[in-house]
């Protein structure tokens, strides 16, 4: 098999068996529809491992597969480019996907959609590859609507439920906003520079280093600032940036194997790889850079800030992954490309873990999330215990686990950096370290430490605050609603076998990483660096291997600040239990903060919904009603009126009618007969 069979082969093989199970999987054995799509994707996997080995030889690819249009001299093709960037995306997403596929079949035992949701996250799995893979524009944008396509597919997958169908929909209406952006940075980039493939573009960017633009009045604006916040925006809406990120936490509507594989490892990750393949045009914008450092940083802060107040187990978890995409944001601000794909490599080992091993603690309690109606299920389930725990240190960036490695590598390089907002973002990435622990390890001891409470009813207060808020912690993972019954007990092997090959990279992925991906030539011209963005350079002259690393990482700051929101954790949830409430109700403005979500979603609810509302309520009222309706029943009624008046000679007498002729033939000679 040749090498451009094995890059088709890596998209189309979980396409093919999407197909197959989408179309058939109602008439075959349930076990047929899981093992064609595992099948489908194992190939995927081992494929894009050859082709990792071949570009690790120097053998890249970019070119052209299929002609789609061409008009003139603008060509529009589906295409592959294919270099280390490509490879290391194609490798994590084939690998969480294969072990999101195995998991599944205990997740999804008994749910009766269980061939339609294999046929659906295989068919996801297809579209980031064919996003990662694509060489233009045109298959980055078909890829990037793809996955918000399947993903909202996935994300109300237990269509009957209200709380789902309204999830799904915020998640695509979120993310059509951000597309708005990310199609109009598409169109300045076909008219200024002519072409959507990436090489064209790439190499013509520098001599529009200088150019502006007229967007409203006679206000000049640099080109390529106005294109790349342009192309971010729409990297916002995928990666759940503030303020388009309100969408991620409701996801969580979703079976818990797709928070796994979308929400975690993948498609809220493509948004961190649009702009490291970008480099070459962010480089040459300061204010897009600082832009995107803003925005990182006041995700990675602030919705950390909600991580710690939340009680169902994956909100946690979903908020986390918002956190972690600041983190990642930033290290794209700073220019720190390597940094932030590398990061984004370990988080979806570690993130995926926690993901998974909340789905697990979930089954355990018979599809209860509330995590105060938990605890002491570590001597149940030993084995999801020991796994979430190496993912929650990873998370929590302690050595020498894979997220430290990564987080301390952003840190530092954001203390370096000289771009517009880095010393915001500084703070906000290391104050973030402390909150990050703090809410990781309260989740753990909430949930695997403490007396059991499996069988304590909802508090009254607790039920009446769901009920103000909306929520309903008690049932969010089965379509069913939740029930209580019997001890909880360790997850079938099909569920642990994934958490612990989860874990295996969650602890060695930085170890192996950090040397090739952020200090050696990994990457090669993958991404491009300028040298007014001299903070990596530094990094690289200060390093001195893997184990100087990880002792500087001994002595820093941020293995403190960790450390104090781990024993923080332990204070307030196992040792001082009665502390978190009362100092919620001492705090109680911020505590009504954090709970309402710094009122984005009132927000939206009252000023974007409640305003098409309020607007369509009008076009309704005046434009239809008044207006058309006016006008329609006003010719009506005119028409109706004359034709009873023509009803009224229409008598049935011929004495009438012969009347009528008569006075017709009069006036007929009056008018004809000359005077």
């Amino acid at each position: 098999m040749t090498m451009q069979q094995l890059y088709l082969l890596v998209p189309l093989a979980p396409l093919a068996a999407a197909i197959v199970v989408g179309l058939f999987g109602t008439k075959m054995p349930r076990s047929l529809s899981h093992w064609l799509t595992i099948i489908g994707v194992a190939a995927s996997f081992a494929a894009s491992f050859a082709v990792w080995r071949d570009v690790a030889a120097g053998h890249t690819f970019n070119g052209d597969l299929y002609t789609w249009l061409a008009v003139g001299s603008l060509k529009m093709s589906i295409g592959f480019l294919i270099d280390p960037l490509t490879t290391m995306m194609m490798l994590v997403v084939t690998f969480v996907s294969l072990m999101v596929h195995v998991y599944t079949i205990g997740y999804m035992a008994d749910d009766p959609g269980y061939s339609r949701f294999f046929s659906y996250i295989s068919l996801f799995t297809f579209a980031m590859l064919m996003l990662v893979m694509s060489n233009n524009f045109l298959q980055l944008f078909f890829g990037w609507e793809a996955v918000g396509l399947v993903s909202y597919l996935l994300i109300g997958f237990w269509f009957t439920r209200p709380t789902a169908i309204y999830a799904n929909l915020k998640a695509f209406l979120a993310n059509r906003v951000g597309d708005f952006g990310f199609i109009l940075g598409i169109g300045l980039v076909l008219a200024h520079f002519g072409s959507m493939d990436y090489a064209a573009v790439f190499a013509k960017a520098p001599s529009l280093a200088g150019a502006t633009i007229s967007i409203w009045g006679t206000a000049e604006w640099s080109l390529l600032s106005v294109t790349c916040i342009c192309l971010f925006i729409g990297a916002m809406g995928k990666s759940a940036q503030v303020p388009l990120h309100v969408w991620l936490p409701d996801s969580m509507e979703g079976p818990t194997p797709i928070s796994a594989l979308i929400h975690a490892a993948t498609m809220v990750t493509a948004g961190i790889f649009l702009v490291a393949r970008m480099s070459p045009l962010f480089e040459l914008s300061d204010t897009a850079l600082g832009f995107v450092t803003v925005i990182g940083a006041i995700g990675a802060l602030f919705m950390g800030f909600l991580g710690m107040i939340q009680f169902d187990i994956k909100r946690v978890v979903a908020y986390s992954t918002l956190s972690q995409l600041g983190y990642m944001t930033v290290a794209l601000g700073v220019s720190d490309y390597a940094g932030g794909i590398f990061h984004l490599m370990t988080h979806a080992f570690f993130k995926a873990l926690l993901f998974l091993g909340a789905g697990s603690a979930i089954i355990a309690m018979h599809h209860e999330q509330d995590m105060r109606h938990m605890g002491g299920l570590r001597k149940y389930m030993p084995i999801t215990w020991i796994t979430m725990l190496i993912g929650s240190l990873a998370l929590c960036g302690i050595p020498p686990f894979a997220g430290f490695f990564s987080k301390d590598a952003i840190i530092e390089a954001v203390s370096l950096s000289e771009i517009p907002g880095h010393t915001f973002a500084y703070f906000a990435v290391m104050a973030g370290v402390f909150v990050t622990a703090f809410y990781t390890f309260r989740m753990m001891f909430m949930t695997f430490h403490g007396a059991p409470r499996f069988d304590t009813a909802p508090a009254a207060h607790d039920a009446a605050h769901d009920a103000a808020h909306g929520h309903d912690d008690h049932a969010h993972d089965d379509p069913h609603g939740g029930h209580h019954g019997g001890p909880p007990k360790e997850s079938p092997w099909v569920v642990t076998v994934p958490l612990i090959l989860l874990a295996i990279p969650s602890i060695v992925a930085g170890w192996i990483g950090i040397g090739p991906m952020l200090f050696g030539d990994f990457f090669g011209n993958s991404i491009v660096v300028l040298e007014r963005h001299p903070a990596m350079v530094q990094m690289k002259e200060e390093w001195h291997g893997v184990w100087a690393f990880l002792t500087h990482g001994l002595t820093s700051l941020p293995l403190d600040l960790a450390v104090a929101g781990i024993a923080s954790a332990w204070v307030l949830y196992l040792w001082k239990p009665a502390l978190p409430g009362r100092i919620a109700k001492t705090f109680s403005p911020i505590y009504t903060l954090l709970d309402n979500k710094y009122y984005f979603d009132k927000f939206n609810d009252w000023f974007f919904a409640g305003g098409a509302r309020r607007v369509g309520g009008l076009f309704s009222n005046v434009g239809d009603r008044m207006l058309i309706e006016g006008v329609v029943n006003g010719s009506a009624h005119v028409i109706g009126r004359c034709a009873a008046l023509l009803r009224r000679i229409q008598s049935g007498f011929v004495y009438h009618y012969a009347f009528t002729m008569i006075i017709g033939l009069f006036a007929l000679l009056i008018w004809w007969v000359p005077r």
